[in-house]
């Protein structure tokens, strides 16, 4: 049975080298970086998203018609090192790619908390990579169909899966690189710059040690806001106090689109709650919103100036 499984997630692995129906776009510099880095490119990193099996399909119905795209053939597999069974698909649009499970067994621990999968150029030099720069591999190596996987820690409790696979996929970029939104303390916060810096290769683009909390939806608040870029993409880092109003601290990324408004109103209509309704803040008009599942997401338009 398990031999069928792994049979079942190589065919739906397969079928996720094939492109995005949108054409190429150029990327920013950071996807560019040389062969050395332990990084490939944005279009090969996903969100990971956990819903209930019975929400797989509302959910896919709401993000698919949200921001366009395309969804691989729901399967049945293993994807963790011990057993359990989840459905899983890979929902690819122009603005971010999610990788969907719908777990129908308990999910071995501690799957679910990672917010991400990376997609590395050498896995046994990831490894070593991440534990020279202060993380932590807390789920060591393990095989899938098509190549390996494993779980780090960051400094600051921020955990992502990264993998490797026997055969690289081929992706078209993105229109819009998605944000991966992290929190974390004071305490942590330059141990994990630091550490992620060194693992990707990346720069910070932007520090602001003292901007409004307006942005987490606590004006009276002081946060220190960085933003950063590497071939993993693009990695927004709020340190705060953790005396956030909900839903923030909860969503895992930031998708750019054209047009907000236009962006909202079709995702209200698929059933997406807005949780806090469209607010200028920083360079860009933000929303929260909660997609059908529990999947929880800021969108953004950046502004534009007058002057352009």
């Amino acid at each position: 049975m398990l031999h069928a499984k792994r049979i079942a997630a190589a065919a739906f692995l397969v079928s996720t080298l094939g492109v995005l129906s949108n054409g190429a776009v150029a990327q920013t510099e950071e996807s560019s970086r040389s062969s050395s880095s332990i990084a490939v490119a944005p279009q090969y990193d996903t969100t990971h998203v956990y819903v209930a099996p019975s929400d797989v399909n509302a959910f896919v119905a709401s993000f698919l018609g949200t921001f366009g795209g395309t969804t691989t053939k729901q399967v049945s597999v293993t994807v963790t090192p011990t057993q359990s069974t989840t459905t899983s698909q890979l929902l690819q649009t122009p603005v971010g790619t999610i990788s969907l499970f719908g777990f129908t067994t308990p999910i071995p621990f501690p799957f679910g908390a990672e917010r991400t999968g990376y997609l590395v150029s050498d896995m046994d030099a990831a490894i070593t990579a991440a534990r020279a720069t202060g993380a932590d591999v807390v789920v060591t190596p393990f095989p899938d169909p098509i190549g390996m996987d494993a779980v780090i820690e960051w400094p600051g409790g921020v955990m992502t899966q990264i993998y490797w696979h026997n055969t690289k996929p081929t992706y078209n970029p993105f229109t819009e690189i998605p944000e991966n939104r992290v929190y974390v303390s004071a305490d942590r916060a330059d141990a994990f710059i630091k550490s992620f810096l060194a693992f990707s290769s990346g720069r910070v683009v932007s520090d602001r040690p003292s901007t409004s909390g307006i942005e987490l939806g606590s004006p009276k608040s002081s946060i220190r806001r960085i933003q950063v870029g590497s071939a993993f993409g693009k990695l927004l880092v709020f340190v705060t106090d953790g005396h956030l109003p909900y839903p923030y601290g909860r969503e895992t990324t930031g998708y750019e689109v054209e047009d907000l408004s236009a962006t909202l109103e079709r995702a209200s209509a698929l059933g997406v709650k807005i949780l806090v309704p469209p607010n200028n803040v920083s360079d860009r008009s933000s929303a929260m919103v909660q997609f059908p599942g529990g999947y929880i997401a800021e969108i953004h338009s950046i502004a534009v100036s007058k002057d352009q």
